[in-house]
């Protein structure tokens, strides 16, 4: 989630109000509107997120295999408990969309899925590390003390992704003598709403990679083709546990982890619409609300607890309206779908035709 694109705006619409007096008092009554409409609604920002507005999750653990292939068609992921309905990150409102995430794991991979409704799916990046937040996306942030990974995906798998170093640790924290993540490798990077955070900044790798993490997104629907209604779009990733090395260092925590360990992750929505006025929809929906235009506070990311209990062996099937929709539109895919490869990612995504 960048704001690259409102900032030039802002400086265009700026340099614009030096033309006469009159034309300054306009634009600062115009851009007291838009600072209005955006802020309306929204809860007072409190840092950190307050205690009791920090979602929790158990991951419960699979002892089969997972294909990852985004049609989320295995039994385990119907049985997955599903997060809450996105809300906005402003504001805590309900969204206008259902979105849900999922996760499960073993002694191998962290996986995830998002079921998402999406009337009119679309994107148009195809290159990894495109600016894909100026599409449709969903994102995962997962923190650890001294650092924190970014992944973005949109509906045509294309992948964005940045590991992120608070500046204060990079020497103290090793990262300093791996080869990956030398100086000449990273830029500053200073938040997006919240750029004062108290660790201070951060040095961004935006050209890192999670080594070996596989991604597939499956579409219900005809993707860049708004004469029809689409049902929506679903995403599977497996991140292998030990591309979290870096992450996990400074605490010394265990990979694969073990029962009753908590970790940081946030889960999200950006899109390039909005719900129509008085919604105050700003665009962004997420797990747990932040109160400010900002995924990077791992202090607001969601509490993932990891149980060893076999995921199979819970009692209560969850209650996800998501599911069953979505379930009826994967279930046709295998005979009217095709997969195709995407360069460079080594993945695939599934579009019903």
């Amino acid at each position: 989630m960048h704001q690259a694109a409102k900032v030039q705006l802002h400086r265009f619409q700026t340099s614009r109000c030096h033309t006469s007096l009159l034309l300054q008092w306009i634009c600062f009554f115009v851009f007291a509107l838009t600072s209005t409409a955006q802020t309306n609604g929204a809860k007072e920002f409190r840092f950190p997120c307050p205690e009791n507005e920090i979602a929790s999750y158990t991951a419960y653990r699979v002892e089969e295999p997972i294909f990852i292939d985004g049609k989320l068609d295995e039994k385990v992921w119907d049985i997955a408990q599903p997060s809450p309905r996105f809300i906005d990150i402003l504001t805590g409102n309900r969204a206008v969309h259902d979105t849900r995430a999922f996760l499960l794991w073993d002694d191998v991979n962290l996986y995830i899925a998002y079921k998402i409704e999406e009337p009119f799916v679309q994107a148009k990046y195809t290159n990894r590390n495109d600016p894909i937040y100026y599409d449709n996306d969903v994102e995962f942030f997962i923190a650890g003390r001294d650092a924190y990974y970014e992944f973005e995906i949109n509906a045509f798998n294309t992948v964005y992704e940045v590991f992120f170093i608070w500046e204060r640790a990079y020497e103290k924290g090793g990262f300093s003598v791996q080869p990956e993540f030398t100086r000449s490798k990273l830029v500053p990077f200073n938040g997006v709403g919240m750029t004062n955070h108290p660790l201070g900044g951060r040095l961004g790798h935006f050209d890192w990679s999670y080594p070996g993490k596989k991604t597939a997104v499956a579409i219900s629907g005809t993707i860049n083709n708004h004469t029809d209604r689409d049902r929506g779009w679903t995403v599977e990733l497996a991140f292998p546990w030990k591309g979290l090395a870096s992450l996990a260092r400074a605490e010394n925590r265990p990979l694969p982890p073990v029962n009753g360990d908590v970790w940081r992750m946030n889960f999200s929505r950006f899109n390039t619409y909005k719900e129509a006025q008085p919604a105050n929809d700003s665009g962004g929906w997420v797990w747990t609300r932040h109160g400010i235009w900002d995924s990077h506070i791992p202090e607001c990311f969601a509490k993932i607890r990891f149980s060893t209990k076999n995921v199979r062996h819970l009692t209560q099937k969850p209650s996800d309206p998501l599911s069953a929709e979505i379930g009826r539109w994967t279930a046709k895919m295998p005979g009217s779908a095709r997969a195709e490869s995407q360069p460079g990612v080594g993945s695939w995504f599934w579009i019903e035709l």
